[in-house]
């Protein structure tokens, strides 16, 4: 698990606006960082999920059925249902040297609530 290295009020975000925007563009990959059962109960579409837990695999392609994001893809965009996890997951993808991800701080409620 990544360290504290990110203050929640300074992290990277996306907002639903830009997130619609990227991903009618096809400039963003977006993760559920949620457990399967609750994607599996719905989901943002278009989304990989791979719960937070699980997020430092090395054998990403085999397991997820989808390539691995480059160290330089600029929009990863993270998500959960509340906030917290897609935080924790921004941080450790920051940590691991992903410097374009961010968290959609919306998370999946907001989706829902707007979108669903």
């Amino acid at each position: 698990m990544a360290g504290g290295c990110c203050a929640p009020s300074s992290a990277p975000t996306v907002s639903l606006p830009e997130l619609r925007s990227l991903l009618a563009s096809g400039r963003a990959r977006l993760f559920d960082v949620r457990s399967r059962e609750e994607a599996a109960a719905g989901t943002i579409p278009g989304t990989l999920n791979i719960p937070v837990s699980e997020l430092e695999p090395a054998a990403f392609q085999a397991l997820y059925s989808a390539e691995k994001p480059k160290l330089e893809d600029e929009h990863l965009a993270f998500f959960c249902q509340m906030g917290k996890r897609g935080l924790q997951a921004m941080q450790v993808a920051g940590s691991l040297g992903y410097t374009g991800a961010r968290n959609y701080a919306g998370a999946y409620r907001e989706w829902l609530e707007k979108e669903g």
